[in-house]
């Protein structure tokens, strides 16, 4: 297919899945587009990258020098978030009391920039990572929340997957990247790496799974077999791309990840919902073991790696034997940075800037204060989820879905790392939404999304 045709299907495409998954029965805010194009960079490249914009500088500068584009940009996207939560500032007064695990954890990002030795570039990642937590109040303090966040992960889903099959398979100089090292071709996508892109199918293959089971299970929903199809079509196109671009991590989360939905979706699990706690360790328990506590390497082998993870192993030795204050770290996302960054390169694999772990990262960058206080955001966001489920089992399902998946995919990858697609999702999954906001949502619609699950009658249960 030459480029111009694909172009042209894939555009087609693209407004076929809008067209089938629209839904006019509750309005949609204008505001919800700065959160999805927020969603768009994140989970995709930078606007300097994808315009070729790049400073000619060396590998390692590259990890410490922003893009004044780049940085303008992001700023333009949280003063306008800022500006919408101004209007809604009553809401954003109880998010934020509702919410004091994630704002602490925040806090202590920000406290953490004054003993970091690279403190103006650490102070400006954490002015940018703020834009995360904007763009989440943004969409919970919307009047619609669920169907903001349905909206926001279904906008992004159906621009950027269809997106990276047409870069891969039409224009392979943007969607390919060539490793001389393995002498292989890696598929990447709208990203810049195979493991990025493996990430955005995990997290947009769940968010359409979650959809779909919506869809599935409400009978009375209009035009329900357009968002079976919608869904699908990206559930498939997710599969498809985690597959070719070898990313095992994100391939299996996403297919664990989607039988945790499947299991929380039945009538045995709605009724007893303290059966969610035996779904959730389970699927936490088993990539544990197969990773850390199966000394054959069964499971490990049976997905195509060794049992040194494909040199994570190597890459953990190396880190921990930077010294650093292992009470508070190096301070906010500044292990890898200067001379600890070469270090770790000439004991490992050069060009990595990440631990491939997401505790041990929060480790070398928060210490265990750092730990503790994620630990605590855990805790509140998952008694939040449960309490969820009992509410409303769509709500709930979304929020133990991507918290475990958050968790398990954090054991081999840096998934904690902010302005990612997956540290977004997570915070969506651990936040409590103001209840102002739903006792709105129930007098004006009272049988808006939200509150589906108060009436267990009108829910059908995938059998």
């Amino acid at each position: 297919m030459t480029p111009l045709i694909g172009t042209i299907v894939c555009i087609a495409g693209i407004a076929w899945l809008f067209l089938l998954d629209r839904d006019a029965r509750v309005p949609a805010s204008l505001a919800l587009w700065i959160p999805t194009v927020w969603l768009l960079i994140n989970a995709s490249r930078s606007v300097s990258q994808w315009l070729q914009i790049t400073p000619t500088v060396t590998l390692a500068q590259q990890y410490s020098e922003g893009n004044p584009l780049d940085a303008t940009i992001y700023g333009i996207l949280i003063l306008a978030g800022l500006f919408v939560l101004n209007l809604r500032s009553r809401q954003v007064r109880q998010f934020l009391q509702q919410n004091l695990p994630v704002l602490l954890f925040f806090a202590y990002c920000a406290l953490s920039i004054v003993w970091s030795d690279h403190s103006f570039i650490a102070a400006k990642r954490w002015a940018k990572s703020i834009g995360d937590l904007v763009m989440v109040m943004v969409v919970f303090t919307d009047p619609y929340p669920l169907t903001a966040l349905k909206r926001v992960l279904t906008r992004a889903s159906i621009i950027l997957l269809p997106l990276s099959v047409l870069l891969i398979e039409c224009y392979p100089s943007l969607g390919t990247v060539w490793i001389p090292d393995d002498m292989t071709t890696a598929y990447v996508g709208v990203t810049t790496f195979k493991n990025l892109l493996g990430m955005v199918c995990m997290v947009f293959g769940l968010a359409s799974v979650w959809s779909f089971i919506e869809a599935w299970l409400d009978r009375s929903m209009p035009h329900r077999l357009r968002h079976l199809t919608a869904h699908g079509t990206l559930i498939a196109i997710a599969i498809w791309l985690t597959v070719i671009c070898d990313s095992k991590t994100s391939f299996s989360c996403l297919l664990l990840m989607a039988g945790v939905m499947v299991f929380l979706s039945q009538r045995l699990v709605v009724r007893k919902p303290h059966t969610v706690h035996l779904i959730v360790w389970t699927a936490l328990a088993l990539p544990i073991f197969a990773l850390f506590l199966d000394t054959v390497g069964t499971l490990v082998h049976a997905l195509g790696r060794n049992t040194t993870l494909t040199d994570r192993t190597l890459i953990w030795k190396a880190v921990l034997s930077i010294h650093i204050n292992p009470l508070l770290g190096t301070g906010f996302e500044s292990f890898w940075l200067g001379n600890r960054l070469e270090a770790v390169w000439n004991m490992s694999v050069k060009g990595i800037q990440e631990a491939h772990n997401g505790y041990l990262e929060l480790y070398l960058n928060l210490g265990f204060v750092g730990l503790f206080l994620f630990g605590a955001m855990i805790v509140a966001g998952y008694r939040h989820a449960f309490v969820a489920f009992r509410r409303d089992p769509h709500e709930g399902r979304f929020r133990l879905a991507f918290l475990t998946a958050a968790l398990v995919y954090s054991l081999t990858e840096a998934g904690f790392r902010m302005m990612t697609p997956i540290w977004l999702v997570l915070i969506l999954a651990v936040t409590g939404v103001p209840s102002a906001v739903l006792a709105k949502v129930r007098q004006q619609v009272p049988a808006a999304s939200w509150t589906r699950g108060a009436n267990r009658r009108q829910i059908r249960i995938l059998q």
